[in-house]
């Protein structure tokens, strides 16, 4: 493509290490879509025929068949997605196919496709997201009323009801799809039209071709609109982010289906077994989210890296966007949809929930704000109440298995009505703050993302 100005053909060597058709391929619908949208640019402007249009439309519609169909050959001496198909299209139409490239560059081409492909795929994992959510929130309808401690520090705090647990995933993984729509939005401009840098003397109706693309708009900037991988890093920034939340939740799942906590079960299906230990079951999917979820954060780390030292405009480091974009995205689709999959064959073993929230230190918290009902300052009443937990444990002796006079030699403020205190049901009832885990709010909130996931 360039062999006017070259009198040496390029080293094999240099063709290996330069090419991209090998992850890039994957461009190729893109490709052939934004080439027809540029062939109906050149037609609206007159630089083309209605027949040389309709020609180049037909013959790139046969090479995405045939790609689709595994009956096309990519060369790596063509080095890349677009000249594979553009050399294959010229081969079989002619002079016609050569005239595609007028007024466009491979910056603002690559820029278009890569756009369109992300544009796509941020579609695809929204779409398991809210997958993931209605897993989520159907594993907190089957959950009924069981009951597990709340933990800061992984120790035990206060007691929540497991569905409210799960919803605080839900509530993490609608950020996520709302980040992403915001990525969306924003990459949902056409660089098609922009050239190498400078656009072109050839004047092209750029608004034309964008619709024919399903963009909102063009970009205003020429320079910026083929060196822009902003949309590029803020879509792994926002799937590295959603694959920490999968990460925390693995961490959760991991502890809960451990012997020692035993809150859940995960299916046979979902788990592996050990090739020495007869006995184990692996919480492998959870494990290798945890895990990857390292490397779509490297992914984002590597893109800003390769981005923070160029000049503008195009630089060909920028080749080495693809591969770490193309890698989140098909590492949070996988993750989305296994660890959906995993959620809905998971059970709650309400007997082992039902055991850990028996420990009555739960409730030393209720037993402070019981205080602060009857008049005493929050600060005194903490610091009452975590002389009785201390009582408790060297007597011990559980807080309702405490006379009431014991309780009086604390604090005057305490009356026969602490023990009702002491009541998990009572205690859960009383939490009915907005966003706090009463019985009701959770129904309610429930019956909201049922409502939102429709």
């Amino acid at each position: 493509m360039w062999k006017g100005r070259f009198s040496q053909p390029t080293s094999q060597l240099v063709q290996s290490y330069g090419e991209s058709v090998s992850f890039d391929w994957r461009l190729y619908a893109h490709d052939i879509r934004g080439s027809i949208a540029q062939s109906k640019g050149l037609l609206k402007a007159g630089i083309i025929t209605a027949d040389e249009q309709a020609a180049i439309e037909k013959g790139l519609l046969e090479i995405r068949h045939e790609i689709e169909t595994g009956n096309f050959e990519f060369k790596e001496s063509l080095e890349d997605v677009h000249m594979n198909i553009e050399s294959e299209l010229t081969r079989r139409i002619g002079p016609a196919g050569a005239k595609l490239h007028t007024a466009r560059s491979r910056n603002d081409q690559v820029a278009t496709d890569v756009r369109l492909y992300t544009r796509d795929a941020v579609d695809e994992i929204v779409a398991h997201i809210r997958g993931l959510q209605r897993a989520l929130v159907e594993a907190a309808v089957r959950s009924g009323s069981a009951v597990v401690p709340g933990y800061t520090h992984l120790q035990r705090g206060q007691p929540v009801l497991f569905a409210h647990h799960l919803l605080a995933y839900v509530e993490m993984l609608g950020r996520d799809a709302e980040r992403l729509g915001d990525a969306g939005r924003r990459l949902n401009v056409s660089p098609l039209g922009s050239g190498a840098l400078a656009g072109s003397t050839i004047i092209l109706d750029r608004e034309f071709m964008a619709r024919q693309l399903g963009f909102s708009g063009v970009t205003q900037n020429s320079m910026d609109a083929v060196s822009d991988r902003d949309f590029a890093a803020e879509v792994l920034f926002d799937i590295a982010l959603c694959g920490v939340h999968l990460s925390r939740l693995s961490e959760d799942v991991i502890l809960w289906c451990s012997a020692e906590f035993g809150f859940v079960t995960l299916s046979d299906a979902h788990t592996t077994g050990s090739s020495l230990m007869p006995q184990k079951k692996n919480p492998d999917v959870a494990e290798l989210t945890r895990g990857k979820s390292g490397r779509l954060i490297g992914n984002l780390m590597a893109l800003l890296t390769l981005l923070k030292g160029l000049p503008m405009t195009y630089n060909r480091d920028m080749q080495e966007d693809k591969e770490p974009l193309f890698d989140s995205i098909d590492t949070i689709k996988a993750a989305l949809a296994v660890f959906a999959e995993m959620i809905a064959g998971m059970e709650v073993n309400e007997a082992r929930t039902r055991a850990a929230t028996s420990d009555p230190m739960l409730l030393a918290t209720d037993l402070a704000d019981y205080l602060v009902n009857h008049g005493v300052p929050f600060r005194s009443a903490h610091e009452v109440i975590g002389k009785l937990v201390a009582h408790s444990i060297a007597e011990k002796v559980a807080f309702a298995d405490i006379p009431l006079a014991k309780y009086q030699e604390f604090s005057p403020a305490f009356a026969t009505d602490l023990f009702a205190c002491l009541n998990l049901e009572t205690a859960l009832a009383a939490r009915k703050g907005i966003g706090a885990p009463s019985p009701q709010n959770v129904a309610a909130q429930i019956e909201r993302w049922k409502g939102e996931l429709s």
